[in-house]
């Protein structure tokens, strides 16, 4: 039998950036004009420039004051020095008034983002004690978009009662069809508690099914390594990595 070498997972990191009172034309801005200077960073594999909506998962009403970007790197070397000496993030600490990065190991990934799998092939199915990340994102079709939201604030707003959540964004590419959420959680227990347990979020994972919403969607789960700066004010792990 042939030797198959087990595929890494991509070292995984995500950044929130909250805008300065006045500076949201360049917080729109710079979702077009970071492209360029990100396609060269040195060992940036992937990357994402996201904005957000307000509430905790997916939502009509963007947050012209919060933004992200989420990437993966051929190794966490790479990551620290772009955080860390590049010129880019100089101009994001010039119009922020804060800036949370978590870096991630991710733990599966099932589906597609712009056509490929940017997190791991492979599926850790060992259950982890410390807290977990999450990410659900989808793009809608646009013959189902009325139908999705129509639905889903339901699953959305259960987030706002669910045990265990340490904090959670509504993350997207673009307004109403390339939506995204990303939660923090205490422990595995209490995201598949939420996941499973709670009516209006199975209710909306059987109609994604049935009624056909996504033209390509992707599930992925990760260990939190590390984090640095603030979302909100605070750093939802601390004390807890």
């Amino acid at each position: 039998m042939k030797h198959q070498t087990p595929v890494t997972p991509a070292h995984t990191t995500l950044s929130l950036f909250g805008i300065k009172p006045g500076h949201c034309r360049w917080g729109l801005a710079q979702m077009g004009t970071s492209v360029r200077p990100l396609q060269k960073v040195d060992g940036l594999k992937f990357f994402k420039l996201l904005g957000s909506g307000q509430g905790r998962g997916f939502s009509l009403k963007p947050n012209w004051y919060r933004y992200g970007l989420m990437a993966t790197w051929e190794s966490p070397q790479a990551a620290h020095a772009f955080f860390q000496n590049h010129p880019l993030l100089d101009e994001y600490r010039q119009h922020t008034f804060e800036q949370y990065t978590l870096h991630l190991q991710p733990l599966q990934a099932h589906g597609l983002w712009s056509g490929q799998n940017p997190f791991t092939t492979e599926t850790n199915a060992a259950s982890t004690s410390g807290p977990i990340a999450v990410l659900t994102r989808a793009s809608i079709r646009v013959t189902k978009a009325y139908d999705f939201w129509k639905n889903v604030p339901a699953a959305s707003a259960g987030l706002y009662h669910a045990e265990g959540l340490l904090a959670s964004i509504g993350l997207g590419e673009a307004p109403i069809v390339r939506q995204a959420t990303f939660s923090l959680w205490q422990d595995e227990a209490s995201m598949k508690a939420y996941a499973y347990r709670q009516a209006s979020h199975r209710e909306v994972i059987k109609r994604t099914r049935s009624h056909g919403w996504y033209s390509e969607e992707m599930f992925a789960r990760f260990t939190p390594l590390h984090s640095e700066g603030t979302w909100n004010g605070a750093d939802p792990l601390a004390g807890l990595l």
